[in-house]
């Protein structure tokens, strides 16, 4: 996807992206909430990111968290489809974006020692009441029962 996008980039520079996406709630068996820290210091997030030309929303929802934990994980609902203003954001380096994410509830398979990309800092399980504030809006209600 860095190419498609890094492609888009050099044609309208940090201009506005309306950038289709997955994201991925994955829940230990004490019911506390996955999120990755990402590396580049914009806090926490869930394991997301955007949709590649050709690929199905599950096909990369499996990549983006195979990516970024290490995890194997299926797909087993779609919580929500999420949009709008609330869910622009503006990088580090001023690219723009808007993205229009499908939230996948997922199942871990297996897991590996190890993430395959560089944008992930740390992982942790997080309680409800443990949330830390997350870089797009989505409700809390999604995410736990």
């Amino acid at each position: 996807m860095a190419s498609y996008v890094m492609e888009l980039r050099g044609l309208i520079g940090n201009r506005l992206l309306l950038l289709p996406s997955v994201a991925a709630v994955i829940h230990d068996a004490k019911g506390n909430l996955l999120l990755q820290e990402k590396a580049s210091g914009e806090g926490w997030s869930l394991p997301a990111g955007a949709i590649e030309p050709g690929e199905t929303p599950q096909e990369a929802v499996t990549r983006e968290v195979m990516e970024e934990t290490g995890y194997t994980v299926s797909s087993t609902s779609i919580l929500g489809v999420f949009g709008g203003h609330e869910f622009r954001y503006t990088y580090p380096n001023g690219h723009q974006v808007e993205y229009v994410v499908t939230l996948f509830k997922c199942q871990v398979l297996a897991v590996r020692d190890s993430w395959t990309d560089n944008e992930t800092r740390s992982l942790r399980y997080f309680a409800k009441n443990d949330m830390p504030p997350l870089a797009v809006p989505y409700p809390l209600s999604t995410f736990f029962d």
